[in-house]
């Protein structure tokens, strides 16, 4: 993925690995060595099988923490061979080989990683154990340009007496109203994949998460080591829009969730291997009981000579990275993706891992609920609806490593607000799957009973989210929830017969209603009667088969709704 400009901090933090991810997570560093016969390069080593494993489905503590374990049981999801990890002695094998440096090893894909050049590479491909081998990077790193649509702007002044910059965007999707009903993420598990956290280990909006012990496992994937809290500013621009807690500045949308943080992302660089990275960090989140990965990553191009994408590719089943996502979906996590922002661009398109089935990808909107022009187009290649949801990604409050407010454009922006919404969702209501949490926020988009491929379903509320999965004990809507729940249906609809659902500005006055074709012409006018009635029916409507869009004034309140006549 394109990252913004490279930006350090000096100051380091150290964690500690966790015992869960020993048998398959990260090993003792490489040598640096390139090694006698050439180029060392990075490869994933298949393996024919798991047979003969220590390992055993029925001894999972063996190799998943006891969240992890906890995790997959809430969701009645049973722990399989995928969950194995690799046979030790097919990775002694490959360790006992002149020359190779193994880096890590897949649970998930029955692999390795290893460094090596040519002539060890050829021996590896000898070995009884090994089934194929790909190799994930080529070339030197170079030097990769700033992604133009999404930029860190100057900083700015907070205008909410609490919230400050980041009112707009919480409000949009009801975080405060999620706030305010007692939900902030406590408890939750959150995974943020990315370039690097300069200034999370030392300045005030970070400073409850340090203190409250709510930082978990840290890990640089990159470089083989604990140092996360540098690199690339991207990750503190992301992971703020979550986990900023400092009243009077900036407030996120889980501002007492638990994070950890990876770097899976090389910003010098674009090959395969950042994808090898992504799945290295998913098992890694998977092992210690993460509940949420927040990835504000794509990919679509390379750097030469890896072979790009094509469009075609983004099917949910060819990038490497998407595999990687649907796996973790499986297991039980939600998965959060950015849609990409490749929308002005050639591409158009959605990135990998974002066409993944069962994820959760977003599009980017601005304050006024607009598709910004920049975020990516579904849908995926095989005709799924993507992106699923929207929120704020145009001039989205942000935190930079000094710790000062600013604003920056980018579906990697929208995407950890929602995963913070999502927590404190998923948080009041424990009892749900990842897929059930993902499936009631798509019901409460402005824009669920008529998905497009800009938006999805639209932009997700938690009070309405929170309704839709407790109807016996809802809580109250504000004044901006009601506004939205205006709509026509059946939609799309098959005959004459249309009704209206009022929200309740519309009701008690008298009701304009205008139809306007595809082409913007006006094709149907209707005065209707005031009522204080949820839902009044439309006058017939012949219309013949397309899109459009309905106008709906009462009084000073107008709104446009769009549907399709089959």
């Amino acid at each position: 993925m394109r990252l913004p400009h490279l930006l350090l901090a000096t100051a380091l933090w150290s964690g500690t690995l966790l015992p869960a991810v020993a048998a398959s997570g990260p090993q003792d560093p490489p040598s640096a060595s390139a090694g006698p016969n050439g180029t060392v390069r990075k490869h994933l080593v298949y393996f024919r099988d798991k047979a003969n494993s220590p390992y055993s489905t029925s001894q999972p503590l063996q190799y998943l923490s006891a969240r992890a374990v906890q995790r997959r049981q809430r969701q009645n999801i049973a722990v399989q061979p995928r969950d194995l990890p690799v046979n030790p002695a097919y990775v002694q094998q490959v360790k006992a080989v002149p020359g190779a440096q193994l880096w890590y090893t897949s649970r998930w894909f029955n692999a390795a990683v290893v460094a090596c050049d040519s002539a060890t590479l050829a021996q590896l491909q000898t070995l009884p154990c090994v089934q194929t081998i790909k190799t994930v990077n080529r070339g030197l790193p170079g030097t990769r340009k700033r992604d133009g649509a999404e930029q860190e702007a100057a900083r700015t002044s907070g205008t909410r007496a609490e919230y400050g910059t980041a009112y707009t965007q919480a409000k949009m999707i009801g975080a405060i109203d999620m706030h305010d009903a007692g939900f902030r993420g406590e408890g939750m598990q959150i995974a943020v994949f990315d370039a690097g956290f300069p200034g999370v280990n030392t300045t005030t909006p970070f400073a409850a998460m340090r203190t409250e012990n709510r930082l978990g496992s840290v890990f640089n994937f990159v470089e083989k080591n604990q140092q996360v809290f540098l690199r690339n500013n991207h990750g503190t621009n992301c992971l703020s829009t979550m986990a900023g807690n400092q009243p009077g500045l900036y407030i996120g949308t889980a501002p007492k969730a638990s994070y950890h943080l990876y770097v899976t992302e090389d910003v010098t660089s674009e090959h395969p291997v950042e994808e090898v990275n992504w799945l290295i960090a998913a098992e890694y989140a998977d092992s210690v009981g993460v509940d949420i990965i927040s990835s504000s990553l794509g990919y679509n191009t390379f750097d030469y000579p890896s072979i790009d994408y094509t469009n075609g590719d983004l099917n949910g089943r060819t990038a490497l990275s998407t595999r990687a996502a649907t796996v973790a979906a499986r297991v039980g996590m939600l998965v959060v993706n950015s849609a990409g922002n490749e929308g002005n661009g050639t591409w158009r398109h959605i990135t990998a891992p974002a066409d993944a089935d069962s994820i959760l990808t977003v599009g980017a909107v601005d304050s006024l609920l607009r598709r910004a022009s920049f975020s990516s187009l579904g849908p995926t290649a095989d005709g799924r609806i993507k992106p699923n949801l929207s929120a704020m990604g145009q001039q989205t409050a942000i935190i930079t490593p000094t710790g000062t407010a600013a604003r920056g454009n980018g579906t990697s922006f929208s995407c950890p607000v929602l995963a913070g919404m999502a927590a404190g969702f998923w948080q009041a209501n424990p009892t749900l799957t990842a897929q059930q949490v993902l499936r009631f926020l798509e019901r409460s988009g402005t824009q669920a009973t008529m998905p497009n491929d800009e938006v999805g379903y639209g932009i997700p509320n938690f009070v309405r989210a929170y309704n839709l999965a407790n109807p016996g004990a809802p809580l109250a809507a504000t004044r901006t929830t009601a506004r939205q729940e205006l709509f026509i249906y059946p939609n799309p609809s098959k005959d004459n017969e249309l009704f209206l659902q009022l929200a309740e500005a519309f009701r008690g006055k008298p009701l304009l209603v205008r139809i306007y074709d595809a082409r913007g012409g006006l094709v149907n006018e209707q005065h209707l009667p005031a009522t204080s009635a949820a839902e009044v029916r439309l006058q017939p409507l012949a219309l013949p088969k397309g899109v459009y869009t309905g106008s709906v004034t009462a009084g000073k309140e107008q709104r446009t709704v769009r549907f399709v006549k089959l």
